[in-house]
């Protein structure tokens, strides 16, 4: 049983790559050989799991090595250890067997295992008869792969993990730890050379930046209360029901008494009612997984299986929420499968070679952001990739994913110039391994987890986004219509002395509206980097800006598709977003600011209530044309319906001028009554209106547009 000296040189010193074969428990002619390694330790006696004492080895090196012959099978062990006048008990991690089986080598190898998350990274668990935390980790180039941590002193002698070769998975259980021991993975590359230590890819918790270390943590106890919730989202289709959505970057919406960011539950208690009371449908969030640097806004991960430090522990994203959607709120988050940020301790060259990412930088290196591009034509990392939408979907109850960056995947020539670039097989510009990725991900979202949808943010033509991926599509449930966003803001920017000349930019995106399921977004892309805030987007002095942006918002509410505004600018906020303060809540306290939120609060309720201007967003049925070519008074009209319910007309004036009486064409004669009128004093607008409403007569109606202002009329059955 006596390995050859050069081998327990190499073990003391971590030169060799399978300490398995030299420590631990192993048969022998009477009974089994035992070596452990106890650094700082002069005796050491072998004690089974239940206390039984298997006898005493000899200290063979000075350096704490001891063996000898135990009369007892193979085993787990236990050693009370001694020296320098102390005593201490050591579980050998060496004694234990693998964690991991022949079915997870199999699954993880052909790329479907949907459950890595529970397998993957760092799991408190009971085995062989002791409590423990299990590492794993893939690094198939290593040559050696140890786990280090405040449990050992950050030695890469103590713990050098066990080498799955089929599939590149390194493991080992470390008995006697448990939640809240900070960790990395230090891994030699195949040179033999140490790389800087690496976060664990599928850590649960990570330290408050600027540390990067991963956090062990327990299995989630949560006793979620949102059955209701879930139900009815899985039982519907989410583009006949109201989707109107808040996005919010959980950093700035609001901050604590010292300007610190918000825990997680002082978030719910202040941002969950306000957002029923706003009458919006879902938050969705900024990303909200670890990462290294505040001015990206989470959307350079580092972390993509752990909820941010910034925000307290990691249960706080669940319980947040459990208590939206027990306040009937939904909860989408932002996801960067793209692309990932080049940090020493990521997931960069992580065994040495360029693994989660390409070798090439024509095909890994992302221009516009400085990071390396996901390799989603291997196997192991569109796993690693499609588990993580699952994990966030099961884990914390998320309503829905919206994935960034989308045309960045899709294209090889994305953001590059020619020869900056490899084509794919067939000399395209497409990146069909980011393709079958996408769908991968949606199929395995929409299968497993009915109820949850996902969204892309896609800025291209590119066909079928939100088809389903066995019809060709991509798969996704909704795509962000960036044209509409595009053309409509540039149109409301312009003099409406001018705005005749532009009337496309309103028109021509009712053209496409169905050729996907929309999403209209009102993101925080558009109030950063000098863009100014909506309001300021607006033409005009200051009483035409918020004219122009209340009718703007209405016609909005109106159009056909779902709903997406960021925070500050349901009250208008002046200033453009910062990530580094919180919104300005004091304008709050103006009246014209205060009528703009006030204006958000009836869109939202409106459109909630009223299935004409929500059960048909995504089909052209739900729409017909009153008035598209008055291009000399700037004013548009079009009629929202559904199956069964009362017609609305949305009609908008985008002049200064007062038109009336001005001839709307109706499909039915009789009474419409004005049910939103975004000039309405309450609104601080002029209060210029139609009095209650007005009568169709011949198949249409004299009406009374008001200045910059978008009416709507709803026929009375």
């Amino acid at each position: 049983m006596t390995p050859p000296r050069g081998a327990i040189e190499a073990l003391l010193e971590g030169r060799h790559d399978d300490p398995f074969s030299l420590l631990g428990m192993f048969p022998a002619e009477e009974g089994s050989f035992a070596r452990v390694w106890i650094p700082g330790a002069e005796t050491a006696e072998a004690h089974a799991l239940d206390g039984a004492s298997l006898g005493t080895l000899a200290r063979v090196d000075d350096s704490g090595l001891f063996e000898g012959p135990i009369a007892a099978p193979p085993q787990p062990l236990r050693y009370k250890a001694g020296g320098h006048g102390a005593e201490w008990w050591v579980s050998d991690a060496y004694t234990f067997g693998p964690v991991l089986g022949p079915v997870d080598d199999m699954l993880m190898a052909q790329g479907n295992h949907f459950r890595l998350h529970d397998k993957m990274g760092a799991h408190l668990i009971a085995h062989q008869g002791a409590t423990g935390i299990h590492f794993a980790v893939w690094a198939p180039n290593a040559r050696r792969v140890a786990v280090v941590g405040d449990f050992n002193d950050w030695d890469d002698r103590r713990h050098i993990m066990r080498h799955r070769a089929d599939t590149g998975v390194w493991e080992i259980f470390v008995p006697d730890i448990a939640e809240h021991r900070r960790y990395k993975f230090a891994i030699h590359g195949p040179d033999g050379v140490l790389q800087p230590l690496k976060a664990d890819p599928f850590a649960f918790a990570s330290e408050l930046r600027p540390a990067t270390a991963s956090i062990t943590t327990a299995p989630p106890v949560r006793v979620w209360g949102d059955a209701d919730h879930r139900a009815h989202w899985a039982g519907v289709d989410p583009r006949r029901v109201p989707v109107s959505i808040y996005e919010v970057h959980a950093g700035s919406w609001d901050r604590d008494a010292n300007g610190w960011f918000l825990t997680w539950d002082a978030l719910a208690d202040r941002l969950i009612p306000y957002v029923v009371d706003l009458g919006f449908t879902h938050i969705e969030f900024l990303p909200v997984s670890e990462h290294p640097y505040d001015p990206s806004w989470g959307y350079q991960t580092t972390g993509l299986y752990a909820p941010s430090a910034r925000f307290g522990d990691t249960d706080g994203f669940a319980r947040f929420v459990d208590g939206a959607h027990r306040a009937g709120i939904g909860v989408l988050i932002d996801w960067v499968p793209a692309h990932f940020p080049y940090d020493a301790y990521g997931l960069a060259r992580f065994d040495g070679t360029a693994l989660y990412e390409h070798e090439d930088p024509r095909l890994g290196f992302h221009p516009d952001w400085n990071t390396a591009i996901y390799n989603f034509g291997r196997r192991e990392v569109a796993s690693f990739l499609v588990n993580n939408a699952l994990f966030w979907a099961e884990r914390f109850h998320v309503d829905g994913i919206r994935v960034d960056a989308v045309a960045s995947m899709l294209y090889r020539d994305y953001s590059r110039l020619p020869g900056e670039w490899l084509p794919n097989a067939d000399g395209g510009r497409e990146n069909w391994e980011a393709v079958e990725f996408l769908r991968a991900m949606n199929t395995a979202v929409y299968a497993e987890h009915p109820g949850v949808f996902t969204v892309a943010e896609e800025s291209t033509s590119w066909p079928g986004v939100s088809r389903p991926a066995h019809e060709g599509g991509l798969g996704f449930g909704f795509k962000w219509n960036m044209g509409f966003m595009h053309d409509t803001l540039q149109y409301m920017a312009r003099e409406p002395v001018h705005r005749r000349h532009h009337h496309d930019e309103i028109t021509f995106g009712l053209s496409y509206a169905w050729s996907e399921n929309f999403v209209l977004p009102l993101s925080h892309d558009e109030v950063v980097h000098g863009k100014g805030s909506l309001l300021t987007k607006m033409a005009g002095d200051d009483w035409q800006e918020f004219a122009n942006l209340r009718a703007y918002y209405a016609m909005m509410w109106g159009y056909p598709g779902k709903k997406l505004l960021f925070m500050g600018q349901e009250f208008a906020q002046r200033r453009e977003w910062s990530e580094e303060r919180a919104l300005d809540w004091d304008l709050r306290a103006s009246t014209p600011h205060e009528g703009v939120r006030t204006l958000v609060r009836d869109l939202n309720r409106l459109y909630a209530s009223k299935p004409a201007l929500h059960a048909r967003d995504c089909e052209p049925e739900g729409f017909e044309w009153l008035i598209v070519d008055d291009r000399a008074n700037s004013v548009f009209a079009w009629l929202r319906k559904a199956p069964g319910e009362a017609p609305i007309a949305v009609i908008c004036n985008m002049t200064p001028v007062a038109r009336a009486p001005y001839r709307v064409p109706l499909p039915r004669d009789g009474r419409w009554t004005e049910i939103l009128n975004s000039d309405a004093h309450e609104y601080r607008g002029s209060g210029l209106g139609n009095l209650g409403g007005v009568d169709a007569k011949d198949g249409a109606a004299w009406v009374t547009l008001p200045p910059l202002a978008t009416v709507m009329l709803e026929y009375e059955e």
